[in-house]
């Protein structure tokens, strides 16, 4: 199936504005857990996600945590201006523009930009310590800001003072004391993302200890997490669908971990954003081998669909770990617009720890990429039996294939 043709419109679902979470439950892991694996659905609770997973599984954890990346600026006539930072304007590494000192320059979302004038100013307040934003230019519908202050700060703390975390617009509300908490992972690390690894949320210390007491490993990556997801396909067809650009960040033993786990027992990206890089670094390893600028390691949407892998995921990770040693390197850096749609040939995942996603959104593309035609039938049995939806809702664990893959030598679930 060649992704480009599809239409968003077949692959969707009716979601009624009520099953949406407004906000998180007392517990992180109190959410509940749906389970799909060899054609069967059960329900559990995610605090009991170890029994579901055979010992020797790795999880992949995203660490990037999200910041206060809303601005609301307001015009000397009442107007309201927001400005939504996405991405350094010379994309470079996120952590750097975020610790720049006295201006940083940023591709953002604007919201109500027709009442911004050309060549005005804004401010957030008076005094050294405020913030003015001015802009000059504009992308993809994004529009170049250019943030500026006087007080010595990190572009960092202004965001803590002045920013509100960054609420996907359906929920119906405005950021609260709890949400820079519960917003966040409990493991979030790096600064960047504009929203959450959602299904990492659930996690808790006690649910990790479990995993690890059961037999299972972690690994941890980085990707910044995009307001792309928040972006519905308005499209036709796919192939009018643009997907922006994130920053990925892997450290070398995930890398090793991977390399040694694929193929012999479960890897269980934790996540859409976990799933993508994982699968992200396989193509970088290709690219590796077919000779690309190894200073520009990035994925393009259509990548895996126009050229087909030349060797197996194994190999892939091998040619990035020498190019790793060849540059001494902990960490590889890169960026990935990697589009998972049906059609697409999963690499390295056998199972992933999800929520339940947005209709018309890429997301589900990519559920429905994993699973197959039992998408339609684990959404409907979500929204008949009570599971709450999208970022604050509940997660399921879904096997590829039915769960068959990965599982090690006589494993019996």
């Amino acid at each position: 199936m060649d992704p480009r043709r599809i239409r968003i419109a077949d692959i969707t679902y009716e979601l009624p504005p009520e099953r949406i979470a407004q906000n998180p439950l007392a517990d992180r892991d109190a959410a509940k857990l749906l389970v799909y694996r060899d054609g069967r659905i059960t329900d559990d609770r995610f605090g009991s996600l170890a029994a579901h997973l055979p010992a020797g599984s790795l999880l992949v954890l995203n660490d990037t945590r999200v910041v206060k990346a809303r601005i609301i600026f307001h015009r000397r006539t009442g107007a309201r201006i927001e400005c939504m930072i996405l991405d350094p304007e010379d994309h470079g590494p996120m952590e750097a523009a975020l610790h720049a000192i006295g201006r940083s320059r940023w591709w953002c979302m604007v919201g109500n930009a027709a009442r911004w004038d050309p060549g005005e100013t804004l401010w957030t307040g008076e005094g050294p310590g405020a913030l003015r934003a001015s802009r000059s230019g504009t992308k993809d519908g994004t529009h170049l800001v250019e943030f500026a202050w006087d007080d010595g700060a990190p572009f960092a703390d202004k965001l803590e003072i002045f920013g509100h975390v960054p609420l996907p617009p359906y929920m119906k509300r405005p950021d609260d004391a709890d949400d820079p908490i519960r917003y966040n992972t409990v493991f979030a690390e790096h600064d960047g993302s504009v929203a959450a690894p959602t299904a990492s949320l659930h996690f808790t210390p006690v649910l990790l200890r479990s995993l690890t007491a059961r037999g299972m490993g972690t690994a941890h990556v980085t990707l910044h997490v995009g307001a792309g997801t928040f972006l519905p396909v308005k499209s036709g067809t796919m192939d009018g669908h643009h997907m922006h650009t994130e920053q990925v960040r892997i450290p070398r033993a995930t890398v090793e971990m991977l390399r040694e786990r694929t193929g012999r027992s479960p890897i269980v990206p934790v996540g859409t954003t976990a799933l993508r890089t994982i699968e992200s670094l396989c193509w970088f390893g290709d690219d590796l081998l077919n000779g690309a600028d190894p200073d520009d390691l990035e994925v393009a949407q259509w990548r895996p669909y126009d050229v087909r892998p030349a060797v197996n995921a194994r190999a892939s990770l091998q040619a990035v770990l020498r190019w790793m040693d060849q540059r001494r390197l902990d960490t590889l850096s890169g960026r990935t617009a990697l589009l998972i749609a049906p059609g697409y040939r999963f690499r390295l995942a056998d199972a992933l720890v999800t929520n339940f996603h947005q209709p018309g959104s890429t997301l589900l593309l990519l559920v429905e990429a994993f699973i197959g035609g039992a998408r339609p039938e684990v959404y409907q049995h979500a929204l008949q039996t009570g599971y709450r939806f999208l970022s604050y809702g509940d997660g399921s664990l879904l096997w590829r294939n039915g769960g068959t893959m990965g599982r090690p030598p006589g494993y019996v679930p």
